[in-house]
């Protein structure tokens, strides 16, 4: 299994060797993060992935893919929503066979997560 976070590039959570090549690891990586952008908080014109609410996402060498999200808020008036908006995003890309999305409160966001370029969207400079 291998593994992507938004703090870290992909690593391999073990030392068995992987089903998957690293090319076909690189592609779905690219391929996962796009997918990943093209979904938005309504409330906030910023993509999820910038925002740093894509806490981890595993890819099986059976490219399931399972993700850990989280919201800027718990009580997010789309909590009940946007799992299922990411969901439908990855299984969209190419050779995924399944995704599953959990959604987390720890650690609870803040606005340190968020990339230079969603600061830099919401002017928080």
């Amino acid at each position: 299994m291998t593994a992507m976070d938004d703090a870290a590039p992909i690593a391999t959570e073990n030392a068995e060797p992987s089903g998957l090549s690293q090319d076909e690891l690189d592609r779905l990586t690219d391929e996962l993060i796009a997918a990943m952008k093209t979904v938005f908080d309504p409330e906030i014109p910023v993509d999820i992935y910038e925002l740093g609410l894509i806490y981890k996402v595993d890819v099986s060498d059976d490219r399931d893919v399972v993700v850990d999200m989280t919201l800027t808020a718990p009580g997010c008036p789309v909590a009940g929503d946007m799992p299922g908006w990411v969901q439908d995003a990855v299984e969209r890309v190419a050779g995924v066979r399944g995704c599953h999305v959990n959604l987390v409160f720890e650690p609870a966001w803040d606005p340190s997560r968020m990339s230079d370029e969603a600061k830099l969207q919401l002017n928080m400079f």
